[in-house]
């Protein structure tokens, strides 16, 4: 049940809404570029004087301490819509940099010595897994270019175990590079 009480504060608190609320709105709006924003803000600090207005003393200005209340609020809007904008900008600078970073490596980029590192590093994996002679038989004919009949002499061995050791290699290096078969084969008819 209201009382007589209630009822005249609901009253005054009406009346300063309707005498104060388009000035209070228009405070708010010059500092927050916001309309929907300001009436917010606005809402809120009436609210919050009407909650308190009990502990408050009795010559308290209410139209001065929802200013103030309004104040506040619009300030704690502005800081963080800054702090907003200071996160969205270092988001921005770190998005900026890294794709100058992606543009400055691609640019940069040659897939001939990309895949050159990454042959060589394969072949040097699977000849070390080679043992010991087929590898030093590969070695000769493709890296120092002798011949099998050289390669044989040097062995102590027939031409025939020269192809077989050069096969074995040829086809772990297969293995090892199938998915650049395409140049393997070419460097073996270079080397062949």
């Amino acid at each position: 049940m209201n009382s007589p009480e209630n009822h005249t504060d609901i009253i005054s608190f009406n009346r300063l809404f309707t005498e104060n609320h388009a000035r209070f709105v228009r405070f708010a709006s010059t500092y927050v570029d916001d309309r929907m924003a300001a009436e917010d803000i606005v809402m809120e600090a009436m609210m919050y004087y009407w909650e308190n207005r009990c502990r408050l003393d009795i010559g308290t200005n209410s139209s001065a301490y929802i200013f103030t209340a309004i104040k506040n609020k619009c300030l704690n809007y502005l800081r963080d819509k800054q702090y907003r904008r200071q996160v969205s900008d270092q988001l921005m600078e770190h998005a900026s940099w890294k794709l100058s970073l992606q543009l400055a490596t691609l640019e940069a980029c040659d897939p001939e010595e990309l895949f050159s590192d990454e042959i060589e590093r394969l072949v040097n994996e699977a000849l070390g897994r080679l043992p010991e002679t087929t590898r030093r038989i590969f070695i000769m004919s493709r890296f120092e270019e002798k011949s099998h009949r050289e390669i044989a002499a040097e062995m102590n061995m027939s031409v025939k175990g020269v192809e077989y050791h050069i096969s074995k290699a040829t086809s772990v290096l297969k293995h090892a590079l199938k998915d650049f078969l395409p140049i393997l084969l070419f460097l073996l008819k270079v080397y062949s």
